[in-house]
């Protein structure tokens, strides 16, 4: 059973750009639908049966062009979600993401992580669009 997905964009925009909007949690509601707040360590999260606050830590390093996520949930769980930004030229960059499957039963997994794919996808399509304007 695949537990992940990995997806890509190029963007029009010099990789520190890419990188300075990624990096800041803050900008996470703009681009994605799972997001409906986030500052530097909480957001909210929009579900089905409501927002759900959660703890947020980013890891960003600038050097390495990696922003990761850490998603700490009310029952304990823990998510992380990892994106890297590689230069394409000077002024282009690649935005790729590594989605790993959300932390939800065994049984429920393989549905949780393919509708996840689709999301992912427009949410890719949505941050190229908000930085090429």
């Amino acid at each position: 059973m695949k537990t992940f997905d990995v997806q890509s964009i190029g963007i029009d925009k010099p990789v520190a750009d890419v990188f300075a909007y990624v990096a800041k949690p803050q900008n996470l509601p703009e681009w994605t639908n799972a997001f409906k707040r986030a500052d530097d360590s909480t957001a909210e999260l929009e579900t089905p049966a409501g927002a759900v606050p959660i703890g947020l830590v980013t890891h960003a390093h600038a050097a390495a062009g990696t922003v990761d996520w850490e998603l700490k949930f009310p029952d304990g769980a823990t998510g992380w979600a990892y994106s890297r930004i590689t230069p394409e030229g000077d002024d282009k960059a690649i935005y790729s993401f590594v989605l790993m499957a959300p932390p939800v039963p065994l049984e429920a997994l393989e549905g949780a992580l393919q509708q996840q794919i689709g999301i992912l996808a427009e949410e890719l399509s949505s941050l190229k669009a908000v930085l090429e304007g």
